[in-house]
């Protein structure tokens, strides 16, 4: 029995071409630039936990749909903070508990990708053929458990395996990169480089922003009491991200919101910043004077901007407080670009040599202002459907919404944007699937000619995403 079918994904009408196009591209390099894998995995290249801490424990596109439904998140082995003043529940850690609670629920899945992806794994992955219920549990387990005891179950040798060309993870401003070093100094041929992500030392609502400013200082030798120093601290840890592969900074702001102060009037607010103003609009406003910032510093070095604003993380104030960040509780927000971007617009939007790459959970946004700007904006390109809409409808909505005014060339292919390594090869052939379908469609429709599609669907699945982000 086959868990996926050979022409998922493609439509009856324009099947014949999409499965040749699917076929053209389905053994393509992955390109993987932006992502949130654990550089650790491939530093000490050991052995995966269980099947649950490998599939399910971190992975908050399953939990909280669990969660949704009624089983606790400690139930599915999730830590709680260890802080004592929680009355918590028991912790579940075992791994066949936690995977039998999972494969009760696994119904919840039907339809999403999330179900997709998994099956994907388990097929392709593992060689299981049969559907995961309450009843093949144990044996689900049992195979995936034994089989990654196995060396050729490693992450370097699923890296290869995955045909990963290069990978990128994500690291805060403040990381020691130990882990890329360590990668670096081993001698192994595959490519993993670094991201930075400065969030913690940007936000004044990050928790300990203070202190992480203090520790920014102490690690660049900078005076980040001050605001040039502070700026300066910035340019430092980039260039020592650099020196780890990185070809990009990652932001993740609440909004798109920007700011082009004068040097004084930011040196001023800054200071204000740093004596812990309490006032939410100056707070905003520093988030947003430093997206400009960013950007300024992306033209003179080169890195790859990605802004990824509009999720209200952490929703829920008692979840965060008990498990911490990244359980499942980022909801989507409205968000506005064409009246936010425009300070930063005025002043590096015409650069052609500088890539921001924009991203969005506020889907009406896509024709009415984010494929427009794009579409005549030198330093803006549009990053893929993200996040809660890394699914077919979503990626397929993303194009029909886009490309009538950005085109395909101010895209920039895809990205899979996971914590969860497996599924990596599962999230590009849904992506390759539903890009190819698209593109027969435009040729069933007399919009593009065969060839064309042929050029493109490689463009899509490949090229584009090594040149947005200069890998």
């Amino acid at each position: 029995m086959a868990l996926t079918d050979p022409d998922l994904l493609f439509a009856p009408e324009t099947r014949s071409l999409a499965r040749a196009l699917h076929a053209s591209v389905k053994d393509l390099p992955i390109v993987s630039p932006h992502g949130h894998t654990d550089p650790r995995w491939y530093a000490l290249n050991e052995p995966f936990p269980d099947p649950a801490q490998l599939l399910i424990v971190p992975d908050h596109y399953i939990f909280r749909m669990l969660f949704s439904q009624g089983v606790r998140l400690e139930e599915l082995g999730v830590p709680t903070l260890a802080d004592p003043t929680f009355d918590c529940a028991p912790v579940e850690t075992d791994g066949r508990t936690i995977w039998r609670r999972f494969a009760e629920h696994y119904y919840l899945f039907r339809g999403t990708p999330t179900r997709l992806w998994l099956d994907h794994v388990f097929e392709h992955l593992f060689g299981i053929g049969e559907p995961l219920n309450a009843n093949t549990a144990d044996a689900h387990y049992d195979t995936i458990a034994t089989l990654l005891q196995r060396e050729d179950y490693r992450p370097r040798a699923l890296f290869e395996r995955f045909n990963i060309e290069v990978i990128a993870t994500t690291e805060g401003a403040l990381d020691d990169l130990k882990w890329h070093r360590a990668i670096r100094d081993s001698g192994w041929n595959g490519r993993v480089v670094t991201a930075y992500r400065p969030d913690a030392v940007v936000d004044p609502d990050f928790e300990g922003f203070s202190a992480n400013l203090d520790r920014l200082g102490e690690i660049t030798g900078c005076d980040t009491g001050t605001w040039a120093g502070y700026l300066d601290a910035h340019r430092k840890r980039r260039a020592y991200f650099k020196e780890f592969g990185a070809t990009s900074s990652d932001h993740g702001h609440p909004t798109a919101e920007t700011a082009n102060l004068s040097d004084a009037a930011a040196g001023e607010l800054f200071n204000r910043i740093r004596r812990g103003s309490d006032d939410e609009r100056e707070r905003r406003l520093f988030r947003a004077q430093m997206l400009t910032e960013m950007a300024k510093m992306s033209r003179d070095d080169g890195l790859v901007m990605q802004i990824h604003p509009g999720s209200w993380r952490n929703h829920s104030p008692s979840i965060f407080q008990k498990f911490g960040r990244d359980k499942g509780f980022d909801i989507p927000t409205r968000t506005d670009y064409v009246t936010a971007l425009k300070p930063l617009l005025d002043c590096v939007g015409l650069e052609r040599d500088l890539t921001i790459i924009l991203f969005t959970l506020d889907e009406t946004s896509y024709a009415r202002e984010l494929a427009p700007l794009a579409g005549v904006y030198p330093a803006l390109k549009l990053g893929p459907a993200w996040w809660f809409h890394d699914s077919p409808e979503g990626m397929r909505r993303f194009r029909e919404m886009t490309t009538e005014t950005a085109g395909f060339y101010n895209t920039v292919g895809f990205n899979d944007d996971t914590r969860a390594f497996p599924s990596i090869p599962a999230r590009h052939d849904v992506a390759r699937r539903v890009d190819c379908a698209f593109l027969a469609r435009l040729v069933a429709e007399h919009r593009l000619r065969e060839e064309e599609a042929h050029e493109l669907a490689r463009e899509l699945a490949y090229t584009l995403a090594k040149k947005a982000y200069r890998l």
